[in-house]
């Protein structure tokens, strides 16, 4: 608790240091050409991130809506194949046309 203590009374008696007035022209304060290269990298790193970002998005949509298709596809099938198989569902020509039999007795 000491070490605080003495860190606060440190802290609060320190005087500041004025910081004299500029004298010359305010206009004259630019960032220059270092600071304007460095401001269009940024702006061209950022419209390169946002293209390739919008190209990955619409790739993964892409990917998805296939896979659909492909899951569409593959179910019908499946459906048509069961279809094929004798003896997987009787279909209604079969089952009109049968008689139906009676056990006489």
């Amino acid at each position: 608790m000491t070490v605080f203590a003495s860190l606060v009374i440190l802290w609060a008696d320190s005087t500041p240091t004025p910081v004299p007035a500029y004298e010359g022209d305010v206009n004259l304060i630019t960032p220059g050409v270092v600071g304007f290269a460095v401001t269009f990298l940024i702006a061209i790193a950022t419209v390169l991130l946002l293209v390739d970002m919008s190209r990955r998005v619409r790739r993964v949509r892409y990917r998805s809506e296939i896979r659909e298709q492909i899951a569409i596809e593959q179910a019908e099938e499946a459906i048509t194949a069961s279809d094929a198989q004798p003896g997987s569902r009787p279909s209604k020509n079969a089952q009109e046309s049968d008689p139906p039999t009676t056990a006489a007795g």
